[in-house]
């Protein structure tokens, strides 16, 4: 399969790493000093793409217009995620896309939301999300810290929204789950939950410790999307096969 990168950072790199470890070529790398519109599209069977924010809806359309098959892993875009839903099935296209391509983060999701019911009934704790990313991150908090407070407000009927203000006098906060985002230098990703109350807390927490579980699960979404059409997530790749 021939898999072209677009964005060609350490991510990138480690995506290139794997892919050519597990028998595919890449198409071509589009990078800062090699835009979009300067390759071929077509020429990928895939594309993959992490690059920034305000560079993602470009791409993603560059690619519906060219019908590549596309595995999307930059965040921060989810504002027009109902607009590209509807590009992608009115022109028969094929994305999938994630706030974290990590299969451990993706069992960390489901594990997340299952702690949330299991708390549901027991009010007098207090839910709190924190995020650790390295100081290159641009979006703040994180998808995946966004992803994982959506799946507890999905399973606990306490909560209902999330905020970044942790200052914030307490009514304030209620009904609110408290994100907590942290810069700091090679921090591939950190990201735990913790419910605490006066008697005691319980906390799960996901680290990884580089860059290769992102890199692993991009290119597993590339070999699984490339025969489909309609729009995905990383959660269709673990569905158990019936």
């Amino acid at each position: 399969m021939k898999i072209g990168l677009i964005g060609y950072g350490k991510m990138g790199k480690a995506i290139e790493k794997i892919a050519l470890e597990r028998g595919h070529e890449i198409a071509f790398r589009v990078n800062s000093a090699c835009p979009i519109d300067q390759v071929r599209v077509s020429d990928a069977d895939v594309c993959i793409e992490f690059t920034q924010p305000k560079l993602a809806l470009g791409h993603i359309n560059t690619l519906i217009d060219h019908q590549v098959p596309a595995v999307i892993g930059t965040t921060g875009w989810n504002e027009h995620l109902e607009e590209i839903k509807n590009r992608v099935l009115t022109t028969n296209g094929s994305l999938i896309h994630a706030s974290n391509f990590s299969i451990g983060v993706n069992l960390f999701f489901q594990l997340n939301e299952y702690l949330s019911s299991l708390m549901a009934p027991y009010s007098d704790y207090n839910v709190e999300v924190e995020e650790i990313h390295h100081t290159q991150k641009l979006d703040y908090p994180s998808g995946t810290a966004i992803t994982l407070t959506e799946g507890i407000i999905s399973h606990h009927p306490e909560y209902t929204k999330w905020n970044t203000a942790l200052n914030e006098a307490p009514e304030k906060q209620k009904h609110s789950i408290p994100v907590k985002a942290v810069r700091e230098e090679n921090v591939p990703g950190t990201h735990s939950i913790t419910y605490s109350n006066e008697i005691d807390s319980i906390s799960i927490e996901h680290i990884a410790k580089n860059r290769t579980g992102f890199a692993l699960g991009a290119v597993i979404a590339a070999e699984w999307i490339a025969d489909k059409k309609g729009i995905y997530t990383f959660r269709d790749i673990l569905k158990p096969k019936l």
